[in-house]
């Protein structure tokens, strides 16, 4: 049996074109990567490689291969080691591209927690976490959205919701009493017991819908939600509430109020918002109460279902690549310990 010694003896023999034939054999015979691998490499450097760690653009070399075959990349400037997949929703992860482009699936056609995880072959604990890493990764793509033209915005309520925070916990405390079945809140009308989100949309199909508070919406909430996020070109077209008065003039944005009970006035409308809040409590009473703490994500969710347009296909498809190629770190720790009412500041 040769050596290590005489093995390298042959190679050190041979020609400089024999030894390239070689590498080209040894390369040619490793682990392929996976078909996962290759989206997220495709996603994530089409515009030259980038440190997950630390952001740094080029200054990055290859540094051979795991023993599963992936490939393994070093930053200069840092020192870190990774793989095309590390601080993304994937990482950790031993499934293939195939399972997660099922579980996206689920996610655009509205599915809950455990009919997802039946499909996907997947524990109902993993479905959830997925879920929310996925949502998680789009909260930065979402920021730059703009809304333009004839923009029409309302606020609609959901019950302020303590689910999945256990009395067995010992960092949350029950704020107030159970509510009882059959019982929607303690208080008639508005009060500090429902969640108040504001929603806009405009003739494009743009939308943005935050948590702004507790109880009514006031001027403050308004533009913790909508500053920057309407262009001064745009026409609000809202109802009759003092607080869009003061946010439109504050905004220098041009501001059209329907009366009570009028739900269009010529070419301006609330129609489409009221569609929107419509399709929004639909799409919620699916999962029978959602947490306060996870409301912003499934707003979010509810527009990739519900608002952007284009085929099924088409929106997993690109939901799939906008997440994954998103640099983002989540732990079941810091999911489960999020704010209880995840207001804006």
């Amino acid at each position: 049996m040769a050596t290590v010694a005489d093995i390298l003896s042959l190679i050190k023999s041979l020609s400089s074109t024999e030894q390239s034939q070689l590498k080209t054999a040894l390369l040619e015979d490793s682990p392929k990567a996976s078909k996962l691998e290759q989206l997220i490499t495709e996603s994530r450097f089409s515009g030259g490689l980038v440190c997950p760690v630390c952001g740094c653009l080029g200054h990055i070399s290859r540094n051979g291969h795991r023993k599963d075959g992936k490939q393994r990349y070093i930053c200069n400037d840092c020192g870190k080691t990774f793989i095309a997949n590390t601080n993304s929703i994937t990482a950790g992860t031993r499934k293939d591209l195939d399972v997660w482009r099922k579980y996206i699936q689920c996610m655009i056609n509205g599915l809950t927690v455990r009919k997802t995880a039946k499909i996907c072959g997947i524990h109902r604990n993993t479905s959830f976490i997925w879920r929310h890493k996925i949502i998680d990764s789009l909260q930065k793509l979402a920021e730059p959205t703009e809304l333009d033209g004839i923009v029409e915005a309302d606020e609609t309520f959901f019950l302020l919701s303590f689910k999945g925070n256990h009395k067995k916990s010992s960092s949350f405390i029950m704020p107030r009493k159970a509510h009882k079945r059959g019982k929607s809140t303690h208080v008639r009308g508005l009060s500090s017991e429902q969640v108040c989100v504001p929603c806009a949309i405009d003739r494009e199909g743009h939308s943005v819908s935050k948590v702004a508070t507790l109880g009514r919406v006031k001027t403050k909430d308004l533009h913790n939600v909508y500053d920057g996020k309407i262009k001064d070109s745009a026409t609000l077209c809202t109802d009759k509430m003092n607080s869009y008065v003061r946010f439109a003039n504050s905004n220098k944005i041009n501001l059209v109020q329907l009366k009570s009970g009028k739900s269009k006035k010529g070419i301006y409308n609330i129609q489409r918002i009221n569609s929107y809040h419509s399709k929004l409590k639909k799409f919620m009473r699916i999962f029978n109460g959602v947490s306060t703490k996870y409301l912003n994500n499934y707003l979010l969710w509810n527009i990739w279902v519900n608002v952007k347009g284009g085929s099924i296909r088409d929106r997993v498809n690109n939901l799939l690549k906008a997440s994954i190629s998103e640099h983002i770190y989540i732990k079941c720790k810091t999911l489960s310990n999020r704010p209880i009412v995840p207001l804006l500041r």
